[in-house]
């Protein structure tokens, strides 16, 4: 009843002061444009945070490797349930207030979410805190319980970070999220480093020191919240110079058990449906030690783990960055597009963030699998691992298509179907990893992983088809999947023969030479024979993103002609 009476004064009122066409045109702009914003700011932290696994990786032993593996896995999944999706409901929530003219329930609502953020602060970082030690004995890694307990103050503040930056978004204010997000990463990045080397100069064991690293994030949360506070004083002075009219004086204030329903009524589908990938890697850190210690014992346990955390997970989040930022500009459109009815234009649109998402994605899933061998010798301290990094770098692919489809659900308000799905997905992920794991050790683990995403992309493609039919590549699979063996093919030849230069040269060098070729021939034959096997044409050139235009457009001339066309 309350949702039907704002909306009506939402298309009422709002659009009688603002007038219908300016208010709809300027909140289609700031979504595309935020939208842009957050996407960078997101791909800017994400790459701060893979970078730091490369020197922590060199300063930590087995223990330290697998003891920061875990409390990062721990902090990431517990970031996740305590901030996602409150935010974006938050937004909402603050955009319509403000759009109908009643700020004073905006800010009721957001200091209502602060202080559920403020309880859940505190009684998460407790609860880690005290329940560290029994978790790190369940995983077999007792030593973790300090980085662990070293993480634990960062989660005081990020659940009221993620709060300001739900109300910024709300207030059109999209930069404070990101340079927020961008200085948080730099400041933990730099913190986990400085202090680990400092630790380790100074003797300490190889746990504290782990555990020194992991309270970089501490540091990064204190910077994150700095640059919210900075912004929230800045829009408190902006908002004393300009007096907006309140349609909500001296009505009755908003009960706070009215906000609490309708902030968890939209945000704990969203909370699970973000749950994929940091329960994913939250199930591997927990079940390796205790699934793989009778096999191999729990010493190289252990190792396998820091090696799946420190070097396979930071390299298998490479692909995913590029596709899924492409695909991610094209969500503003969908989204508008089903909420007009568009039907044909939503289909076009579904085509092409699942085909950028899937065409994007698999030229760098296929330079870093074909050389993981050298990739990890240039990166890290040992050539372990490389087979652990090759296949579950291979299964991002569908990491990629199952974030991308995700968010297109997400996009067009069916957050509880994608819920399901990830639900579905990691009961696939718990079966397929205990049944595999006695007889292929770790690589049934990481199986599990990309099975996981797999299931998870079926049930996303398989929704949205019933909402409006689609297909991905229909008739050109047989000319990506020619692509993708011939380059594989390809990129493995080339790294066997470029290891041999460790005979000639150090081996860092011929690791980096290496790396060079075959990602370079990966990258350059890639876009050319999709276009010579017609999985790209010429005439739906124009549909795609103007970094993909740019990049094809000069290599259009090796596509086949109609005449050629014609006679095939």
């Amino acid at each position: 009843m309350f949702k039907e009476m704002l909306m009506e004064r939402l298309h009422g009122r709002a659009a009688g002061a603002f007038g219908k066409r300016e208010f709809c045109l300027s909140k289609k702009e700031s979504f595309i444009k935020g939208t842009l914003i957050l996407a960078v700011a997101a791909l800017v932290a994400r790459v701060l945070g893979m970078a730091q696994r490369v020197p922590l990786e060199h300063i930590f032993g087995a223990v330290g490797n697998a003891s920061f593996t875990i409390s990062n896995n721990v902090y990431l999944l517990l970031l996740t349930v305590a901030t996602a999706g409150i935010p974006s409901t938050l937004s909402k929530m603050v955009s319509e207030r403000y759009a109908l003219q009643r700020p004073s329930e905006a800010k009721r609502i957001y200091h209502a979410a602060l202080i559920f953020a403020a309880i859940t602060g505190v009684l998460i970082t407790v609860l880690l805190y005290i329940l560290a030690p029994v978790y790190a004995r369940m995983v077999s890694v007792p030593e973790s319980a300090l980085a662990i307990r070293a993480l634990a103050p960062a989660l005081l503040l990020f659940p009221a970070v993620a709060m300001m930056r739900g109300y910024f978004q709300g207030r059109n204010i999209m930069a404070a999220g990101g340079i927020s997000q961008i200085i948080e990463q730099i400041l933990r990045v730099i913190a986990a480093i400085g202090i680990a080397v400092v630790m380790l100069n100074a003797d300490y064991s190889d746990k504290w020191v782990a555990a020194g690293a992991s309270f970089g994030g501490v540091f990064g949360s204190i910077g994150a919240f700095a640059v919210m506070l900075f912004y929230f004083r800045k829009m408190r002075r902006e908002d004393s110079q300009t007096h907006l009219e309140d349609l909500s004086a001296g009505e009755a204030p908003i009960p706070f058990k009215q906000i609490y329903a309708s902030i968890f009524k939209l945000s704990i589908p969203i909370v699970l449906s973000s749950l994929a990938i940091p329960a994913v890697y939250f199930i591997d850190g927990s079940i390796v030690g205790p699934m793989l210690k009778g096999q191999i014992g729990e010493e190289h346990a252990k190792y396998l783990l820091g090696i799946l955390g420190s070097r396979a997970q930071s390299i298998a989040g490479i692909p995913p960055i590029l596709s899924i930022a492409l695909s991610t500009s094209l969500i503003p459109i969908i989204s508008g597009a089903f909420a007009r009815k568009d039907m044909p234009f939503l289909q076009k649109q579904i085509t092409l963030a699942m085909r950028i998402s899937v065409i994007t994605g698999m030229p760098i899933v296929l330079a870093l699998v074909t050389a993981s061998y050298s990739v990890n010798g240039l990166l890290y301290s040992s050539l372990d691992g490389s087979g652990i990094i090759a296949l579950l770098t291979l299964g991002t692919i569908f990491q990629i298509t199952m974030s991308t489809s995700s968010s297109i659900l997400l996009s067009m308000g069916k957050p509880n179907l994608s819920m399901v799905h990830v639900l579905v997905g990691i009961g696939v992920k718990l079966a397929v990893s205990f049944a595999l794991a006695p007889f292929f050790g770790i690589y049934g683990i990481i199986a599990g992983t990309g099975l996981c995403f797999l299931v998870i992309t079926l049930l996303n493609l398989r929704s949205l088809k019933q909402i409006v039919p689609f297909s991905i590549l229909g008739g050109r699979w047989m000319g990506f999947v020619v692509t993708v063996i011939l380059l594989a093919g390809i990129g493995y030849g080339l790294n066997e023969a470029g290891i041999q230069l460790v005979h000639v040269m150090p081996h860092r060098l011929a690791f980096l030479i290496t790396c060079c070729i075959v990602g370079g021939a990966t990258v350059a034959l890639y876009p050319v024979m999709l276009i010579v096997l017609r999985v790209i044409r010429r005439e739906e050139l124009e549909s795609y993103p103007r970094p993909i235009r740019k990049l094809l457009r000069p290599l259009m001339r090796f596509a086949p002609s109609a005449a050629q066309r014609s006679e095939g």
